[in-house]
């Protein structure tokens, strides 16, 4: 009793746990343009997102997220009437076609504006911007300082440059705030394109000042050192490393393309996997560093990352079984079905918002005292 009180103790998960149930949504969101599924894996993101979403500066990133989903979308359907019709026998709207010369690969503008070509594009925007979604929840999930921690030993080498990439967009959001709020206390309220400048450029100078203090915090504290290793090591192991990525890349790309040869899918998958797996192993032996408090897998992160892989894992048994509902036909107009394995495997993916400890609450706030003086400058 007392190990299953404690099981839901406030503390914060491991983030390869998120990135993986992240990971495993995203890809059950490339296997289908049905438009029911897409919403379903839309809403299991949210969910999980709302529930277990940290009070810190990166988990303020995931409306942003929101926002460039919906830009996908209509960039999607919007070239659908920029670059002509595409087919279909529906035809919702006829304008001036201006076609491009033989060069240009018959490419033309406008034209015949069909209903069928419309929904495919709306379907493709979905599939993206459903994708686009649970990647933000994993940035708005997981803690990307202590990712870095979680890196693999071959990888340190290039921690820095990987540290300022990672939390410079992370930081954006807080950094609005930090900048509405000190706009507010000197008075200057103004809106609109004038004033624009007033906070774009404060933002992006104050999150990449900050992400740029972590990286050379790190690098004093000699982030990604070294030993010397022998030539003959440094060609064994980029030889793995890169034989192995190839092999990764080409079996993701068979096992997603259904025209090419089976065998070039899950072996060459696998045998990729093995191959990198050893060259990163290699690699790391050269890197000296020591862990303080080092992350621990336990039954919440592996419940997490399990969650998300069923999803992708009953996504292409589906595809296998019945493809017609997970990719809806353009010219029939009507609402496409429901297939119902793939939502139950869709639905596993909302677990973690049930059976995974509440994030950690955040510290007390020390920014105001009773007199109203702050001490927000001093302890940014």
């Amino acid at each position: 009793m007392a190990s299953f009180s404690t099981y839901f103790v406030p503390r914060d998960l491991h983030p390869g746990g998120w990135w993986l149930w992240a990971l495993g949504l995203a890809v059950a969101a490339s296997r289908t343009t049905n438009p029911w599924l897409l919403s379903m894996i839309f809403l299991v993101a949210c969910h999980v997102v709302v529930a277990r979403r940290p009070d810190a500066p990166w988990a303020m990133v995931f409306r942003l997220y929101l926002w460039l989903a919906l830009l996908v979308v209509a960039i999607r359907v919007f070239f659908r009437f920029v670059f002509g019709g595409g087919g279909g026998e529906t035809v919702l709207l006829s304008l001036p076609e201006l076609a491009l010369p033989g060069w240009a690969g018959g490419i033309w503008f406008f034209g015949e504006i069909t209903a069928e070509s419309l929904l495919g594009g709306l379907y493709d925007g979905l599939r993206l911007a459903t994708m686009l979604i649970c990647l933000g929840a994993a940035n708005a999930l997981a803690n990307p300082k202590r990712l870095l921690k979680s890196m693999p030993p071959a990888l340190y080498e290039v921690g820095t440059a990987i540290v300022v990439a990672m939390s410079v967009f992370p930081q954006l959001a807080e950094s609005v705030l930090r900048v509405r709020r000190a706009r507010k206390l000197r008075g200057d309220l103004g809106k609109g394109v004038r004033f624009l400048h007033a906070i774009v450029i404060p933002v992006l100078e104050d999150s990449l000042d900050r992400s740029l203090q972590l990286a050379a915090s790190m690098d004093s504290r000699g982030y990604g050192r070294s030993t010397s290793a022998g030539g003959r090591s440094h060609i064994v192991t980029g030889f793995l490393m890169v034989t192995g990525l190839i092999g990764v890349c080409v079996g993701i790309y068979a096992s997603l393309d259904s025209t090419a040869p089976r065998a070039l899918a899950t072996p060459v998958l696998l045998g990729g996997v093995v191959i990198a797996a050893l060259g990163f192993g290699l690699a790391g032996r050269g890197v000296r560093r020591t862990r303080y408090r080092p992350d621990r897998w336990r039954a919440a992160e592996v419940i997490t990352a399990l969650s998300g892989i069923t999803a992708a894992i009953v996504m292409f048994i589906g595809a296998s079984i019945d493809p017609a509902n997970l990719y809806p036909s353009l010219t029939d107009l009507s609402w496409p079905p429901l297939p119902l394995v793939s939502v139950m495997g869709i639905l596993v993916g909302i677990l973690p918002a049930w059976l995974t400890p509440p994030p950690h609450p955040p510290f007390p706030d020390v920014s105001a005292t009773p007199q109203g003086t702050t001490y927000e400058g001093v302890l940014a």
